[in-house]
């Protein structure tokens, strides 16, 4: 590992000062290189994929760790957003003359060297690697032991995409073993390694921060929230809620607990039931719910604290915007939490006052994703308020330092 960490920082020499071309061409030759072997990574994730239910991976995390010939285009998609975006290393913003006569402002730049621990999703190893790279870092991947074939066979387009583009190999490195040993070691390395992402369980982000002598942007599990109000158009809530729950299952993303008003909940609750039951999900409510639906069964109070990464949702009757709020403060992970409303005043509340990393308004949660918001991708949706909040794209990969111009001036 200090091997790695050492090739790692020398490669943020060469990375921090690349060209946004040289860059950019780098990002474009890997978005060629993973079509040009979708039949190699779809062989590698056949294996993967053979060994997940050989060992009993449930549903969702064989979920996460498939590819598909469409979900490899949609990762070579998002790695050519990310050569898209704009380049943030150099920006200098806020320049102003001082009294002194100096000009004050600040650049961004490069947090140095980044270090990724991740499970189960091998598209995170294309996606972490591509804005490590166009954010002037260089990184250090380490997969999940359920993807290691999937995440080599992406890890040699990475290599190859660096060398047709004159950037060291050692800009990506992705490690080829797994043992709990390299995350411990890993992040405790503050000579080599400037900040640590960990993205998975709860389990995995408390043994991450426990330890780590360096900075860590947790991602931690993602109990989301829909909030049905008395104002909610009834279609469009329905819709809303199916999608949420359904459009994936096993997403930080993804809808698990539904609220609703108890002025609508004999309206609204029979249509949603029916949709979420379409999609073979599991209901579990409160008395009031049960009272409406007889066939749900009963919520527990562990339920309301659950991120189930699978077709199960818990729903639960609210008198009013109060308690809806009550609820979600007392059990949101602050990933992500919407509202569905007409009323324009309950919905500016509802903005102000939820205090989680995405908070909408009639839409989906599905939408908190670094693609859906023109990042081109992300490393994770971060919980915390320091140093970055809600998907970590390019900026969140950067600092600001300052930065002065003058003229001579010296200090009195």
């Amino acid at each position: 590992m200090a091997g790695i960490g050492r090739r790692a920082r020398e490669a943020s020499l060469a990375t921090a000062k690349a060209s946004t071309q040289q860059k950019n061409a780098a990002l474009n030759a890997l978005a060629d290189t993973l079509l040009a072997r979708e039949g190699a990574l779809l062989e590698a994730n056949a294996q993967d994929m053979a060994a997940g239910r050989e060992s009993g991976l449930d549903a969702a995390l064989l979920d996460r760790l498939e590819l598909t010939p469409a979900r490899i285009a949609a990762m070579a998609e998002g790695v050519r957003q990310i050569a898209g975006l704009p380049d943030p290393v150099g920006a200098i913003r806020d320049l102003a003359r001082r009294p002194s006569g100096i000009q004050l402002g600040r650049m961004r730049v490069p947090l140095g060297v980044v270090g990724i621990i991740y499970e189960s999703r091998p598209n995170v190893t294309a996606d972490a690697a591509a804005l490590c790279l166009k954010s002037g870092n260089a990184s250090v991947l380490r997969g999940g032991r359920e993807a290691l074939q999937s995440n080599q066979a992406i890890a040699a387009c990475i290599g190859e995409a660096l060398s047709a583009a004159g950037l060291p190999e050692a800009a990506v490195q992705v490690l080829d073993f797994t043992e709990r040993e390299a995350v411990r070691l890993m992040v405790t390395l503050p000579e080599y390694i400037d900040v640590v992402v960990p993205r998975g369980g709860k389990g995995l982000v408390a043994a991450v921060s426990e330890g780590a002598r360096v900075p860590v942007i947790k991602h931690l599990d993602g109990i989301c929230h829909v909030y049905l109000h008395d104002a909610a158009p009834a279609q469009m809530a329905v819709d809303i809620a199916v999608n949420a729950k359904t459009q994936r299952f096993g997403t930080c993303n993804t809808m698990e607990t539904l609220l609703i008003a108890r002025s609508r909940l004999e309206e609204l609750l029979p249509p949603v039931a029916q949709g979420m039951r379409a999609k073979g999900v599991e209901l579990r409510g409160c008395a009031a719910c049960r009272e409406v639906d007889a066939q749900m069964q009963p919520a527990s109070e562990e339920d309301w604290a659950t991120e189930y990464l699978a077709p199960v949702l818990s729903i639960r009757a609210v008198d009013d915007f109060e308690a809806a709020l009550a609820h979600i403060r007392q059990y949101s992970s602050g990933h992500t939490e919407a509202i569905v409303t007409a009323d324009h005043a309950t919905a500016m509340r509802f903005l102000r006052e939820v205090d989680s990393s995405s908070v909408m308004v009639n839409a989906s949660t599905r939408f908190a994703d670094g693609f859906e918001y023109g990042l081109g991708a992300e490393i994770g949706i971060s919980t915390d308020k320091f140093h970055a909040r809600g998907p970590v794209g390019l900026e969140g990969l950067t600092s600001e330092k300052y930065i002065v111009f003058g003229e001579g001036q010296i200090r009195e």
